[in-house]
């Protein structure tokens, strides 16, 4: 009998860790010095103090940190401020830049500044900072409750999550270490028009839907829920642009790394119920791809509306 653990077992202990990296440790407040690229001291971030957070990384395959990961972290970093004194402020919208790999082998402290505490409005900017510079720089703002007009657009009809593969339905089988690291993921996926990890698309179209959720249960709480949206949203979003231009992810010509990322939050969801994450991509150009998504509810409610551009690059073009 084999001591392995099964595909289950890790999908668990993947889940587990998304959780445990997503509970920061407060050090206090101070002020924070940021480098600048050759490395000389650029002064404080503009703020007699910040909120300082600490948390770790999930580990990868190429020890690179993952983009959802860091956005994730300094979502509920800001939010770790907000929640004590507005605890229904909640998340409406996020807009961050990545600015450098990050070291899935070190911490990263997370710097909140409290930008602005308004009467329905509370604004903040994190800086995700390893080796004393940022790696990732995040605003975000949380609003109060609040009645209004109310819309949104329809969902996409596509087949339903039960008539699809998964991701770990494709690559658990396959003995490698990057079909098994797919597989493992704490995130189900069940792509609609067919994955690209190793086969180009159908049709050269620059759009695509996949059915996404947590694999384990998340608590009932909208702060810690949003920012699992977040980790989830920075898998996939620039497939379409690959999808248009019949890309593989394991072409090795092939170089692809997260820009930036918005997201505004639209309904509250539970990121471990089925979600559709519609895809598409307007424009390619100058090695860079736009991707925008819309994530709906299985009953059919506009969630979130996301954006990421990303650098794309061919060997060769």
């Amino acid at each position: 009998m084999s001591d392995q653990p099964t595909l289950a077992d890790r999908q668990a202990a993947s889940m587990a860790d998304l959780l445990s990296i997503l509970e920061l440790e407060h050090l206090g407040a101070a002020s924070i010095q940021v480098a600048g690229a050759g490395g000389e001291d650029m002064g404080s971030m503009g703020t007699d103090s910040a909120d300082i957070f600490e948390g770790r990384s999930q580990k990868q395959p190429h020890n690179r940190v993952y983009g959802g990961q860091v956005l994730s972290q300094s979502l509920i970093a800001a939010s770790r401020t907000i929640r004590e004194e507005h605890p229904d402020r909640l998340p409406h919208s996020l807009h961050a830049y990545f600015m450098r790999a990050g070291d899935d082998t070190l911490p990263i402290r997370f710097a909140v500044e409290r930008m602005r505490d308004g009467r329905s409005f509370s604004t903040r900017r994190v800086h995700a900072i390893q080796h004393g510079r940022p790696i990732l720089s995040l605003t975000a703002s949380f609003q109060d409750p609040s009645g209004g007009l109310d819309h949104h657009d329809p969902m996409p009809e596509v087949p339903a999550p039960e008539e699809l593969p998964s991701i770990a339905d494709i690559f658990g089988g396959i003995d490698h270490p990057r079909a098994q690291h797919l597989a493992s993921r704490p995130v189900d996926h069940r792509y609609v028009e067919g994955d690209i990890t190793m086969k180009a698309a159908s049709e050269a179209v620059a759009r695509q839907n996949v059915w996404i959720r947590a694999v384990g249960v998340v608590d009932d709480d909208p702060f810690l829920q949003s920012a699992v949206l977040a980790y989830m949203s920075d898998y996939s979003l620039l497939e379409s642009v690959l999808r248009r231009h019949e890309r593989i992810w394991t072409d090795p010509s092939l170089r692809v790394a997260s820009l930036d990322h918005s997201m505004w939050f639209h309904r509250r969801v539970d990121p471990s119920q089925w979600l559709l994450y519609s895809q598409e991509s307007p424009s390619a150009q100058g090695g860079r791809g736009l991707g925008i998504g819309r994530v709906f509810t299985r009953d059919g409610a506009l969630a979130t509306t996301i954006t990421q551009e990303g650098m794309i690059r061919v060997k060769g073009d």
